[in-house]
């Protein structure tokens, strides 16, 4: 398959934080990020003690910053939003920009850490590097999340064309021969009773049941 004619899209999911310094602007970055594309899945507004800071930047233990950053994400409340879209964890990076603020501030003036970040630390925002780091982080702000990855264009191609396609194919054809006053709810019931993959109900009765009759009597 050409991927330039069909390219693989992937609905991917990432963690944004809204960091303590910007928590009373929350509603104001929702916005932004709602009119950026993204539909919020998830949102928790808490807070999280300095041993729970620690669990989430493990990554960054040993470094000279840890304890600074631990501190400062633990001083406040934040938000923390499971955030979806066609290229999720690229499209919030870009929209945040730049951690390091005066970076952020002279490549891209109009990103969110350049509007509301004061320092390195005090950046605003938190995404996730990639799609293993956002489901470990995803789950960590919601424990009760399951995340599974997408199927891409060409997987959800293929399985509607074996497994969808010409029942529905049929469906429509047998709807239009009927021409039933509620056509969606006709059509509804049609592909329910005429599914092929239903489960099939175990009555407890083999073939090998149906042959033998209960009042039979066999002679010794």
């Amino acid at each position: 398959m050409d991927q330039t004619l069909h390219p693989r899209i992937y609905v991917e999911r990432t963690l944004a934080i809204i960091k303590p310094d910007v928590f009373c602007m929350a509603e104001e970055i929702e916005d932004v990020i709602l009119k950026s594309g993204f539909t919020i899945l998830q949102k928790r507004r808490l807070q999280l003690s300095p041993e729970q800071c620690s669990d989430f930047y493990a990554d960054q233990y040993g470094k000279l910053f840890f304890p600074s950053l631990t501190a400062f994400m633990s001083s406040g409340p934040i938000v923390a939003l499971t955030l979806t879209c066609d290229n999720a964890i690229a499209h919030w990076k870009s929209i945040m920009g730049p951690a390091n603020i005066t970076k952020a501030r002279e490549t891209q003036p109009e990103c969110l850490r350049a509007k509301y970040g004061t320092s390195d630390l005090k950046n605003a925002l938190h995404g996730s590097n990639s799609f293993h780091t956002a489901v470990k982080e995803i789950k960590f702000m919601f424990p009760n999340s399951v995340i599974e990855p997408f199927p891409s264009r060409g997987a959800t191609e293929e399985y509607l064309s074996r497994h969808v396609n010409q029942v529905l194919l049929r469906g429509l054809t047998e709807l239009c021969k009927e021409k039933p006053l509620k056509p969606c709810i006709w059509l509804a019931d049609w592909l329910i009773t005429n599914n092929p993959n239903q489960p099939q109900i175990f009555d407890g009765v083999t073939e090998e049941d149906e042959e033998w009759q209960p009042n039979q009597i066999q002679e010794g």
